[in-house]
């Protein structure tokens, strides 16, 4: 029988259909990464969100493992390359959570536009300041999503009911739709008023918004921020915003995250700017993690597991 081995809580679904579909599961959310290196071997799958990172001199350890999956969207916590030359399969499932980025995103844009989190704090504290919490209709803008694959499609669709104009931009061709009409990235910082980031982390899209990308845009304009924390350079839109290049910002991801998404306490000024400006709304990288999504990604990396299973993959 098939092991595999789960390093974080996911839905309970899970390990109960893996049971179903044959496979023996171990559930060890406490031990160290050194630990479990020393039994791995042992193990055909790995399941796993962001506890860790899988790298070369772990997989080496993995001697019998046949896939990694991965309940989430993003993969650089995983030596890709690694798990290629040992055969090894990589799964993910960004069709899970997707939907509930997209949502996620738009909520946060609405309530900066609209100054929700100033007006409900002065409410509580018996301010009823109307003209100072004034909002701004996203109607009439133009919205530019940089990274058109399951999360900006998503926000896209979400944005379908509102008159707004949509534009995105991707590295592969052919990616737009009835959604977003694809262009050129030029095209987006020349038009676009709100810029919505949806990119995986790579070497390439590491530190993407910066100096350089703040001067390109032609209009001052909104960030939204649901990928991951260090795409953005934070003195960079700290800077931009002092000089109302950027207007303000939705950041659900922060550079401050540890690999595994916890928070690392900083002093920075530039951190305390952001957190006392009212330009800014943060949430704690919970864009993906609604209630439907918990259920929904571990039904998606079943689906996929199931494919590979039904394939023959594990009997090799």
């Amino acid at each position: 029988m098939m092991r595999i081995l789960h390093l974080d809580e996911n839905h309970p679904i899970l390990v109960e259909q893996l049971t179903v579909l044959g496979f023996e599961n171990i559930v060890d959310t406490l031990s160290s990464k050194e630990a479990i290196a020393q039994d791995i071997a042992q193990y055909h799958g790995i399941v796993l969100r962001s506890r860790f990172s899988i790298d070369e001199p772990f997989l080496q350890k993995a001697k019998n493992l046949k896939f990694i999956a991965r309940v989430g969207s993003g993969l650089e916590n995983i030596d890709l390359k690694a798990a290629a030359a040992m055969g090894v399969k990589v799964v993910a499932a960004p069709e899970g959570n997707s939907p509930s980025v997209g949502e996620h995103a738009l909520g946060m844009l609405l309530s900066l536009l609209n100054k929700l989190p100033q007006g409900d704090k002065e409410v509580r504290k018996g301010k009823w300041q109307r003209e100072a919490n004034r909002g701004e209709e996203l109607g009439g803008k133009t919205i530019g999503i940089i990274g058109y694959g399951h999360t900006g499609k998503q926000f896209a669709r979400k944005l379908a009911g509102f008159d707004v104009r949509v534009l995105c931009y991707d590295i592969l061709d052919k990616m737009g739709d009835e959604y977003a009409t694809q262009v050129p990235l030029r095209a987006i910082c020349d038009q676009a008023d709100v810029i919505s980031i949806h990119l995986p982390l790579n070497e390439i899209t590491q530190q993407y918004v910066n100096n350089a990308f703040i001067e390109s845009m032609k209009k001052p304009f909104w960030l939204i921020n649901t990928a991951r924390g260090n795409q953005v350079v934070v003195e960079h839109l700290v800077k931009g915003l002092k000089a109302n290049k950027v207007k303000g910002a939705c950041l659900d991801v922060l550079d401050v995250e540890t690999n595994a998404f916890d928070l690392r306490v900083t002093q920075s000024n530039d951190w305390a700017f952001l957190t006392a400006s009212d330009q800014v709304i943060f949430t704690p990288h919970v864009a993906g993690w609604t209630t439907q999504s918990h259920l929904r990604l571990s039904e998606v990396i079943l689906f996929k597991l199931k494919q590979l299973k039904d394939r023959g993959h594990f009997l090799s």
